[in-house]
């Protein structure tokens, strides 16, 4: 019984030195200190640096080439479009609508059709030769649009010491066709003494009229009488600027007839042909008073006609007249 008790004693002084032992070994635990304000704003995952200056590791984005080395036929980036409010992305864009559009009253950027009216007197002047002085008018006006006009003209000759007159009278429509250029049709009546007798005709016409401006003014015209008769005029015209104010116009006219008309002293092919020269003087660019000469001749079968009257068919003449339009 002693050697038991012996037994036990010895095991539980060993028991006792070991857990003493242990303890010994173990150290003990420092108290945790409380963070920092600097540590409690920094986040968890954000990397620290090093304690060691260590190498910059190289760059892995490959950098851009320089428009030198970019080949031509490098396709460039398209940028998407943005399909508009209430339309799908498969479907194609439609036309953008004005989001603030003009008010109904306004007018259009161009006003190509509003209408408008021109009155002009080329000529109107005054041409002394003893007893062939005449008066002389070569005028025309328009009302209407940029494409669509009726045209009005009026040209002749009044004979202030002799009852002799050559009236020319027409109604046109003309249609915009080319730059510069209208086509015009309609109707011309005809007034001439001779032999001491008034003959008239109506006429159909047709032609082409053109102002190019600063270089000239073209005007031609076919004529087809209810008898058959088939004639026609043209006319060319063009002013030289030699300052602002002073201004010379050359001008010629022929005419011509397919048939011989007797009762009209017309001769067949050319019956005359008409140069002259005008200075005017541009008090406003409306009124220009002018000066000049003007030289006429009849020609092959007319001239004929116009000496059997006892005419010369040939005239040198001085003329003094003004130009106006409105």
């Amino acid at each position: 019984m002693n050697s038991f008790r012996e037994f036990g004693l010895l095991l539980a002084i060993s028991c006792l030195c070991s857990v003493s032992s242990a303890k010994a070994q173990t150290p003990k635990s420092k108290p945790t200190p409380s963070p920092s304000p600097m540590q409690m704003e920094m986040p968890m995952n954000m990397p620290m640096p090093s304690a060691s200056p260590s190498a910059t590791p190289k760059s892995t984005v490959t950098p851009r080439p320089s428009p030198m080395e970019m080949p031509m036929n490098m396709p460039m980036p398209s940028r998407a479009r943005t399909p508009e409010r209430g339309q799908s992305s498969d479907q194609e864009p439609t036309t953008a609508v004005v989001p603030f559009p003009p008010p109904k009253d306004w007018p259009k950027p161009v006003e190509d059709e509003m209408p408008r009216t021109l009155v002009l007197a080329d000529i109107f002047e005054f041409q002394p030769k003893g007893k062939e002085t005449e008066f002389r008018w070569d005028t025309e006006a328009w009302h209407g649009g940029d494409y669509n006009r009726i045209w009005f003209k009026s040209e002749g000759e009044q004979g202030l010491t002799k009852a002799e007159r050559n009236l020319d009278f027409q109604v046109l429509y003309g249609r915009f066709v080319k730059r510069y250029y209208d086509f015009q049709i309609g109707a011309r009546a005809e007034t001439k003494t001779f032999r001491g007798a008034s003959v008239a005709r109506g006429q159909f016409v047709i032609g082409i009229e053109g102002l190019v401006p600063y270089k000239y003014e073209l005007e031609t015209a076919l004529f087809l009488s209810h008898q058959g008769d088939v004639s026609g005029r043209v006319s060319f015209t063009r002013d030289y600027l030699l300052n602002q104010r002073w201004i010379l116009q050359g001008r010629a006219e022929t005419n011509f007839s397919v048939q011989q008309v007797e009762r009209f002293g017309l001769g067949r092919g050319l019956n005359d042909i008409e140069l002259g020269l005008r200075l005017r003087h541009e008090i406003r660019r409306e009124f220009a008073p002018y000066f000049g000469v003007s030289w006429d001749r009849k020609l092959f079968g007319t001239a004929d006609f116009v000496r059997l009257e006892g005419n010369n068919p040939s005239r040198l003449r001085f003329v003094l007249g003004v130009r106006l339009w409105q």
